[in-house]
């Protein structure tokens, strides 16, 4: 199997300062506590063990997907997790969000060429976190915002936390709904890819994850705890594995 993605699937501070941890990874970890989705399948099916590839990039975007896809083909991966997009919204100023029709092409184009080179794989693609979300649970936390300012984290969404302003409250709302777009070209991606590929039908995006559940080194990305709930509520939403032989 392969993970494709950016931090969050490569487990990025899930385990240590500023590195990432694929051990821990949601998707391709190895990690008992974390019960990712390689290690399910492994239980099902002990061929599988040894055989998970970890390509995501921490801070990757959509313009980086293919080249991830060309690595999935290489390996000939028979099952591939997709998690990317939030960087696409993630960026310094709202301004430089990768444009919806933009990340549309990219999709489809890398979904295209994985349904070519691999047309037995299984692609599971998990919608990509409401980064709203992150602003609500943290806002009133003043390490949380001292990460935030100084790390210059996701600004488009995390610049002045504590604004009220109408400026400030229309522009979390506008990043929100860019993900949003992100989400549905993904799920458009996803139907056109065939009976093969399944989403998470917006499961991760509507999860109201809480602080505890984000690393303390960056108050931004998951941390165990987290990805062990990525893993839970993505794996209930993906394929029935119960009649295969992995």
């Amino acid at each position: 199997m392969a993970a494709l993605g950016d931090s969050v699937s490569a487990g990025f501070n899930a385990c240590g300062w500023y590195v990432s941890c694929t051990s821990r990874s949601w998707s391709a970890g190895d990690n008992a506590e974390v019960r990712s989705h390689y290690v399910r399948l492994a239980e099902r099916g002990p061929s599988l063990r040894g055989h998970n590839r970890n390509f995501a990039v921490p801070g990757a975007t959509s313009a980086d997907l293919m080249g991830q896809v060309d690595k999935a083909i290489a390996e000939k991966a028979e099952y591939v997790t997709i998690l990317l997009g939030a960087q696409d919204a993630c960026v310094p100023t709202e301004a430089a969000m990768t444009p919806v029709a933009l990340f549309r092409r990219r999709v489809e184009a890398a979904m295209g060429r994985l349904r070519a080179e691999l047309p037995g794989a299984r692609v599971f693609v998990a919608s990509i976190p409401d980064l709203r979300r992150l602003w609500q649970v943290g806002k009133d936390n003043a390490i949380a915002r001292t990460f935030w300012g100084l790390g210059r984290i996701c600004q488009a969404m995390l610049a002045n936390p504590t604004s009220t302003k109408r400026a400030d409250v229309q522009r979390r709302a506008r990043v929100r709904d860019r993900v949003r777009d992100f989400n549905r070209e993904w799920a458009r991606a996803c139907a056109a890819f065939g009976p093969r590929c399944r989403t998470d039908e917006g499961a991760v995006f509507a999860y109201r994850f809480t602080l505890a559940q984000v690393s303390k080194w960056d108050y931004f990305h998951p941390n165990s705890e987290g990805q062990q709930i990525l893993a839970d509520i993505t794996f209930d939403k993906g394929f029935d594995w119960s009649n295969d032989t992995l």
